[in-house]
């Protein structure tokens, strides 16, 4: 069979498919989104009545390549990735992700993977390489075959509420003011911030805590950590109900990176651990009824955190977890193309006074460091944004803590100063990349983080991102106006 007919005739599905079914009647749905991730992270799809639920489910539906790159122009006006000469891929719904949108009530939500067309004459069926939802759960399948672990993820996602004018542009300007951790600024942001609480524990986000941040507008709002697919879906999930919540309320959800200079701009500091073992949960999150499958209210609980220390220094990891920072410290540089991926993620990593993650090192609770152990048995990494896509970057640092464990990679001792001072007092420590156009080229000379991105989904990424950091070097601003309109004579 091919790897469409695998995945359909999966074990189990049929009766998922068949729950679905009962969700849409017992709901009254008669819509259904039908998406899946693009190579940036923005969500993609169809919408196809309830009524062909089955159907669909069974042949899927057909949609262009080029849909995987945002079916955008290179500068040079080519699509990028896919020709419109290129066939249509097969997207085939996952019936476990299967949830109301509690927004609408008639429509559902159900994320897909994607598939190479069945009459391609290489490979027909197969899995489409440049979908990165797909890839990600193939990687962390062939990792926990490999390893016996299962990579737990938790984000923080950072982004700001905008305000904007009577045409629907950006004022400029962040709803609150730029006070971190302010509770009278987090109450001026309250109808907002709890009805984003309301749908996201509609559609299976167990939110755990939020604050206000130190710019203008901007929030985090923390849910549990889940295995590291559904986590991702969780927080691909959450950005559309900012997007929606910003439409109710007249404000503009902003997952720019710094739209402001002078404050802090948005990260998403992404925390692992490994674990052997646990079982999967249902949370109903306070529903007598879900709005959805049980699976979309499913969280792993249990089992042993290898990252939990093995000595008596609660400071440092066991030697599962040294060994994955080692994996994560030696592919930093091409790592950074991934959790910071486009031209304004750099303006983040420039403004070092804002606590930037910009020093390849690494630390007990440290935060002047790109990677710290927040906490016995978790390791964040902050050289993540608010743009990344959390399907590529999960699969990059599974590639990379691949290679530490499996090449007992030592990552040296960890940093407890400020790097910063430890720099004035002599020590020697790389930087990350500090444009896009140097992490690209970090990433094009190492093959263990581009085997995250197997055979199209590395050409697209480069392609696509290779293309934005040119547009941007060809690019008259109003810097350069200010800078140089009147310089001469």
């Amino acid at each position: 069979m091919t790897d469409l007919e695998k995945h359909v005739n999966q074990p189990g599905r049929a009766k998922l498919v068949k729950r679905v079914r009962e969700k849409i009647n017992e709901l009254g749905i008669t819509y259904i989104y039908f998406q899946f991730i693009s190579v940036t992270g923005r969500v993609v799809g169809k919408g196809i009545p309830a009524d062909h639920w089955e159907r669909t489910a069974e042949k899927g539906f057909q949609l262009v390549y080029g849909a995987t790159a945002n079916l955008f122009l290179d500068r040079h006006n080519n699509y990028i990735g896919y020709g419109p000469e290129a066939k249509e891929l097969v997207g085939i719904p996952d019936p476990e992700t299967f949830v109301q949108l509690p927004w609408d009530k008639r429509v559902g939500r159900v994320f897909c993977t994607c598939f190479r067309n069945r009459e391609e004459r290489e490979n027909p069926g197969g899995h489409l390489t440049s979908d990165c939802r797909g890839n990600l759960r193939i990687i962390a399948e062939e990792f926990k075959k490999k390893h016996g672990y299962q990579m737990r993820v938790g984000t923080e996602p950072e982004m700001m509420w905008l305000t904007k004018n009577e045409d629907g542009t950006p004022t400029g300007k962040g709803f609150s003011k730029p006070f971190c951790y302010h509770i009278d600024q987090f109450e001026s942001l309250r109808p907002v911030f709890m009805k984003v609480i309301e749908y996201a524990n509609a559609m299976g986000l167990d939110m755990i805590q939020g604050d206000h941040e130190d710019a203008p507008g901007q929030l985090e709002l923390n849910w549990m950590f889940d295995d590291v697919l559904r986590n991702a879906d969780r927080l691909s999930t959450y950005r559309q109900i900012c997007a929606q919540v910003a439409r109710e309320h007249g404000l503009i959800a902003c997952f720019m990176t710094k739209p402001f200079m002078g404050v802090s701009a948005s990260g998403c500091h992404t925390n692992m651990s490994l674990w052997k073992g646990g079982k999967d949960k249902v949370n109903k999150l306070g529903h007598k009824t879900l709005p959805g499958v049980e699976e979309v209210f499913t969280y792993v609980e249990g089992g042993t955190n290898t990252f939990m220390p093995d000595t008596k220094d609660m400071q440092l990891p066991g030697k599962v977890g040294l060994q994955s920072i080692g994996g994560v410290m030696k592919h930093l540089p091409a790592l950074t193309a991934i959790g910071s991926s486009t031209v304004n993620s750099y303006r983040r990593l420039w403004d070092q006074g804002f606590w930037a993650p910009v020093y390849a090192d690494w630390g007990y609770q440290n935060r002047t460091c790109g990677l710290r152990v927040s906490a016995p048995g978790r390791f964040e990494y902050r050289s993540v944004d608010s743009m990344h896509n959390p399907y590529l970057m999960g699969a990059a640092l599974l590639k990379a803590f691949d290679d530490g464990i499996s090449n007992k990679i030592d990552p040296g001792k960890p940093e407890s100063r400020n790097i910063y001072e430890a720099q004035k007092a002599g020590k020697d420590v790389k930087k990350l990349p500090l444009s896009l156009g140097e992490a690209l080229e970090r990433l094009s000379e190492d093959k263990v983080i581009q085997s995250a991105m197997p055979d199209e989904m590395y050409k697209i990424f480069h392609w696509y991102k290779n293309d934005e950091w040119e547009k941007f070097l060809g690019a008259t601003t109003q810097w350069d106006l200010d800078t140089y309109l009147d310089c001469l004579p």
